[in-house]
């Protein structure tokens, strides 16, 4: 399954599950990103890191570590 990181700019997709444990993953989840949500990816860094993504209305700039742990379809 692909995951946040590989999503193209310019995208939306949908969330369809969160990988990870613990702390990282109520993190996570504590900034909106839950299960069956859209996320349109606004812009990609050019060296990947970070990406920013609008998520339940607001902007949101994620690490390339934590984009990879979020499945998306």
């Amino acid at each position: 399954m692909a995951t946040l990181r590989e999503a193209k700019c310019g995208e939306t997709v949908k969330v369809q599950k969160i990988r990870g444990e613990g702390a990282v993953k109520r993190r996570i989840m504590d900034m909106g990103i839950t299960k069956n949500t859209e996320v349109y990816v606004r812009k990609v860094a050019p060296l990947g890191d970070p990406v920013e993504v609008t998520v339940r209305g607001y902007e949101l700039s994620l690490r390339k570590a934590d984009a990879e742990m979020i499945e998306v379809q």
